[in-house]
């Protein structure tokens, strides 16, 4: 017997927006278990703001944010903001992490995620001709003061799909 073919939905095939996104996050296990919460995310998902406060449940042994903690307040929003900035015909992918810890983050802190007009011109045309382009993006993560608690470096690998740029040739070619 032969079993059906299933592919795994993606949140763009599902066409789920970024605000429900926002609401999901909140209670998504992850996040609700690390006392992160996704304050706010754009409607086409270029910027964020993601907060986190350290409780008896989440603070590390000396009472801070764990560092783990703060890589995961920025995971997967450069990565959204890819899928719904650049839309359908790219493949995007987040491939590389780097933290510089500058102080210990105690209180509330927060990262606010933005993604520029100017950074997707640069990553459409990077892209253009089916190559892959990695960017990195970087984040502040600041406390209550302002204050630069950690600084984190994400990579995103991007590249159009095939079939977007054999597409692309069929208009040009029939121009």
């Amino acid at each position: 017997m032969k079993l059906p073919k299933f592919k795994i939905p993606t949140y763009a095939s599902m066409r789920i927006g970024p605000k429900f996104l926002e609401r999901f996050m909140r209670y998504w296990p992850p996040y609700f278990g690390a006392g992160i919460k996704p304050e706010y995310i754009s409607e086409d998902a270029s910027h964020a703001i993601v907060s986190h406060k350290p409780n008896i449940f989440t603070r590390n042994l000396v009472g801070t944010a764990f560092g783990g903690t703060m890589l995961s307040m920025t995971d997967p929003f450069f990565m959204f903001a890819g899928v719904y900035g650049l839309g359908k015909e790219y493949l995007v992918w987040d491939v590389g992490v780097e933290a510089q810890f500058i102080k210990p983050g105690k209180g509330k802190i927060t990262a606010e995620i933005q993604v520029s007009e100017e950074t997707w011109q640069l990553i459409r045309s990077k892209t253009a001709n089916g190559d892959k382009y990695l960017h990195w993006f970087d984040v502040e993560i600041t406390d209550e003061q302002g204050e630069t608690v950690a600084i984190i470096r994400r990579q995103v690998y991007f590249r159009k799909k095939r079939e977007a740029l054999e597409r692309s040739e069929a208009e040009v070619a029939t121009k």
